[in-house]
């Protein structure tokens, strides 16, 4: 298929375009494959270009011959073009909708782009498994690297190595797979240099009715626990949920099965549900009625707040398990490619002080949600503004983007990296030029041959001139596991996502960068201090006499 065939007007002159805090522009906007752009003659106007990928939806208005068209992103930022002539405005609005709405993976932007940067380090081979399960060995060898996924057959949906207990072999695990819903098997996700604890994860078990049991996947379990001591089993569905499972084939482990497992059930909404609750807080954020009632209320009826408190609560609970209690956790939920991942990875930026670290975040979105499975391509196939009926969408990755946003927010200097890179990751998961977030698995990743045909983000975030965006002026590094509050009090809605398109952040923008002025100031007075001392330290060895007493 040819763009050119999808592309009914591809250029009109005399367009306005309406953006949120900045000035209307009038100029040419012209249509590509990938691209809505618009380019204006007059002095020091910033040009858009806009990915279609990025577009949610659009709305058409006229007035008389004078045609408008609401553009809503996948972003959350809505912006209007006007467009003279009604033939040219629809021509261009069905353009953009079909353009938008391609889903041949193979025809998407990121195997077009081609960098105009020097790629210096390539993100396809920065966050190896290899190189993870060395920095492991470094502190046992009660693991190793299993090739038992090596083809993808046992589980789609896991990547070729996977980190397992020594003492369990490959006919285990093809076994245990069996047993595991999408035959994801448990694997490790962390171990806990502290005590030697571990935290694993996988999908439900398959018991069903009659109470299936799986001896393979009980010794596999087992495998990973100290003698005399217990482990938890964190279910991220509530009994009910679990209990209706059962009935479709799926379940949960029974005491009788798992003696030294004990099982704990938590709330953390299914994806339907969590795309809902999107498109009301987005709907509640967009509202110009200025009524405190009806804001308070529509912001209450999202349970967007209650999502975030429940996921941050069950990652606090894992990390609370493995610290405190000294015991391993086990996190599962359904399929496990979901809310399983949001509690492992936060489990793991409350222990782990490489988390909070650019490069470590970098390895634990590689490692717990591109290489553990997470469907990004299904996800993020539509945003808060779709018209269409959602299918798999759900913000799965928001969710856990906000969760890491709050706790960065209550310990501000224990994070190397900022905000604005937590935003930029969202961007990005829903429209990029990169191939990063394309397709649902490593397996779909391989067999669109993502790594030589496309660049990775982190190829382009980690070049200094980039990094230097997303570093946070006020990092200390802090070697303590870090315990954020989730008392409703202190959870906040993240207005630099959800109200960045509303209401201008200019004051803020000048605020922080006056702090970096005075974060920079305040390190020159320090080495002029530390330089003085060292002068007097020198003239007082020379000449005793200037000894101070």
């Amino acid at each position: 298929m040819e763009f050119a065939e999808l592309i009914k007007t591809p250029r009109v002159d005399g367009v306005v375009l309406h953006r949120p805090f900045l000035p209307t522009v009038e100029g040419t906007l012209c249509l590509t494959g990938h691209h809505l752009i618009l380019s204006s003659r007059q002095d020091n106007t910033e040009e858009l270009w806009l990915l279609h990928s990025n577009i949610d939806s659009i709305e058409k208005r006229f007035v008389g011959s004078l045609g408008s068209i609401i553009v809503k992103c996948k972003d959350l930022r809505v912006i209007q073009l006007d467009i003279p002539g009604m033939e040219e405005c629809l021509n261009i609005a069905s353009s953009v909708e079909a353009l938008s709405t391609l889903d041949i993976v193979s025809l998407m932007y990121p195997f077009f782009y081609r960098p105009m940067f020097e790629v210096l380090e390539d993100g396809w081979n920065s966050f190896l498994p290899l190189d993870a399960f060395k920095d492991l060995e470094s502190m046992t060898d009660e693991w190793r690297l299993s090739e038992v996924n090596q083809d993808f057959s046992v589980c789609p949906s896991y990547p070729p190595l996977v980190a397992v207990p020594k003492d369990v072999d490959d006919d285990t695990l093809r076994k245990v797979a069996t047993f595991r819903h999408g035959g994801r098997f448990p694997v490790l996700s962390y171990y806990h240099k502290k005590n030697g604890m571990v935290m694993m994860r996988a999908g439900q078990p398959l018991t069903g009715t009659n109470g299936r049991r799986c001896k393979e996947d009980e010794k596999l379990i087992n495998a990973t626990l100290r003698p005399g001591k217990r482990g938890y089993i964190i279910d991220t569905r509530t009994i009910n949920v679990a209990q209706q499972a059962k009935a479709r084939g799926g379940g949960f482990e029974s005491e009788a099965n798992y003696p030294q497992w004990r099982r704990i059930h938590k709330t953390i909404e299914r994806s339907n549900v969590l795309q809902e609750s999107l498109i009301k807080l987005v709907e509640a954020c967009n509202d110009q009625s200025h009524s405190m009632d009806r804001w308070l209320s529509k912001l209450e009826a999202s349970s967007w707040q209650t999502h975030v408190k429940e996921i941050l609560t069950t990652a606090c609970l894992a990390a609370q398990c493995i610290d405190r209690e000294g015991a391993s956790v086990l996190v599962h939920g359904t399929e496990g490619t979901d809310s399983t991942l949001q509690v492992t990875s936060l489990a793991q930026i409350i222990l782990d002080p490489a988390c909070r670290t650019i490069k470590g975040f970098q390895g634990l979105v590689e490692r717990e949600w591109l290489q553990a499975g997470h469907p990004f391509q299904q996800r993020c196939a539509q945003s808060a503004y779709s018209n269409s009926k959602p299918r798999q969408e759900a913000p799965v990755f928001l969710l856990f983007l906000d969760c890491v946003w709050q706790i960065l927010r209550q310990f501000p200097c224990s994070f190397e990296f900022t905000e604005s890179f937590l935003v930029l990751l969202f961007e990005h998961a829903y429209a990029s030029q990169f191939g990063t977030f394309l397709g649902n698995s490593a397996a779909e990743r391989a067999r669109l041959s993502l790594p030589e045909k496309t660049v990775s983000l982190w190829s382009w975030v980690n070049r200094p001139q980039e990094l230097e965006h997303f570093t946070n002026p006020l990092y200390e590094a802090n070697s303590l596991v870090i315990w954020p509050s989730v008392a409703p009090q202190s959870l906040l809605l993240w207005e630099g996502v959800f109200l960045r398109w509303n209401r201008s952040s200019r004051s803020l923008d000048e605020a922080y960068e006056e702090m970096v002025h005075i974060i920079e100031y305040n390190k020159e007075l320090q080495n002029k201090v530390n330089s003085l001392r060292r002068q007097l330290a020198q003239l007082e060895t020379e000449d005793p006499l200037l000894h101070t007493p």
